[in-house]
């Protein structure tokens, strides 16, 4: 009977050089073809975007994003809660995260706006707020935190725009 759990050193050494050698024929061709993006990374992007880490909004907010003309021209942070997470008092190192990671964003990328999304039904909300709040108080909610957190970009970071966002969980978007 054959162990499966462990393969035989001669396998994994002819596995490895198969591997090298084919990616040593097709590799010139792989790096070729990822120069356009790599070089692209390296410039100027238009937006820092902060989302929440909530996995079902990503791809709403990237369908959001791209219809808007920001198709790979975003830098994407997220922190749970998006605005919340960066202005709670329950965390203070993801705001911290979050401001040190859109200096960066300027630096190096020189985005001049940030983008902030928060959506609705959103766990953070409930776990910090200790409150599942729906309708016009939810809207409230994350009003007051999408503000606090825009005042706060505008004093560290007087150069960059700023806009605040609440989605749905269908992907529309409220301009806040």
């Amino acid at each position: 009977m054959h162990d499966h759990s462990c393969c035989d050193l001669t396998t994994l050494r002819t596995t490895r050089r198969r591997f090298l050698t084919l990616a040593s024929l097709g590799g010139g061709a792989t790096l070729l073809g990822l120069a356009p993006r790599a070089a692209r990374a390296a410039g100027d992007v238009d937006s820092v975007v902060l989302s929440c880490m909530d996995y079902r909004l990503m791809d709403d907010v990237g369908i959001y994003l791209n219809g808007r003309g920001l198709k790979d021209n975003y830098d994407h942070l997220i922190l749970a809660g998006a605005s919340l997470g960066a202005v709670t008092p329950k965390y203070p190192h993801w705001g911290q995260a979050f401001f040190e990671h859109v200096g960066l964003a300027i630096k190096l990328h020189n985005v001049h706006r940030a983008i902030i999304i928060d959506h609705r039904d959103c766990g953070a909300y409930r776990l910090i707020f200790g409150k599942d709040a729906k309708g016009e108080e939810e809207k409230k909610l994350h009003a007051t935190q999408l503000h606090k957190l825009a005042k706060l970009l505008h004093e560290k970071q007087p150069k960059l725009a700023v806009e605040t966002y609440l989605m749905d969980l269908d992907g529309k978007v409220e301009n806040i």
